[in-house]
């Protein structure tokens, strides 16, 4: 992912690409186990706490996967009047719902700012808890809440391409989506609806 995005977009914008296309026209679900949620966590060092011995359990799972439903739904109204993801057009939650599953997930460990600056390296500033708990999903809805409110989700957009159906931050006034082999899919796919059209 792009280096331009703050980690918090970054880290919203992972955990609901978590739901992604499989490559044989049907979704898959980076979430569907345990293992999968470990495995995704670990892959989020310095974005999330205790990544190198993290292991999920069902109830984590369960926790995480109903934050990014919450997570899906509000970007599916962040992208208005734009539609959302095919993988939740038709299964979004209320928005009130995801607001207050966002809200309670955010509420259950307490954060404060705390700055770290190193030789040679811009500030960076972290939400940690100030005694030293951390709360997966906590953390995850404070990315979530900051991303949302930030001034990165005016450029959320969802890939409409074919059999896409993840969500992106444009980085340029032309991208129209996620990636490059999306392009060529939708490029592919309208030259050969102009030539059955005009057969």
């Amino acid at each position: 992912m792009d280096d331009s995005i703050s980690g918090d977009a970054r880290l919203a914008l992972d955990l609901a690409l978590t739901v992604r296309h499989d490559g044989n026209g049907g979704v898959v679900d980076d979430l569907a186990a345990p293992a999968g949620l470990t495995a995704w966590v670990r892959d989020h060092p310095g974005l999330l706490p205790d990544t190198p011995t993290y292991v999920a359990d069902d109830r984590a799972l369960s926790e995480v996967r109903e934050l990014r439903a919450a997570v899906r739904a509000l970007f599916a109204r962040a992208v208005r009047p734009g539609e959302p993801s095919p993988a939740d057009a038709a299964r979004l939650l209320p928005v009130p719902e995801a607001v207050e599953r966002l809200n309670t997930a955010a509420a259950r460990v307490p954060t404060a700012p705390v700055l770290s600056w190193a030789d040679g390296a811009d500030p960076v500033v972290r939400q940690e808890s100030p005694d030293g708990r951390t709360e997966l999903t906590a953390t995850l809805a404070h990315a979530a809440l900051a991303f949302l409110a930030g001034p990165e989700r005016q450029r959320l957009r969802a890939c409409h391409a074919p059999r896409c159906v993840r969500y992106f931050i444009k980085e340029h006034p032309r991208q129209e989506w996620c990636k490059p082999s999306c392009g060529n899919r939708a490029r592919v796919a309208r030259h050969h609806a102009r030539h059955r059209t005009s057969a």
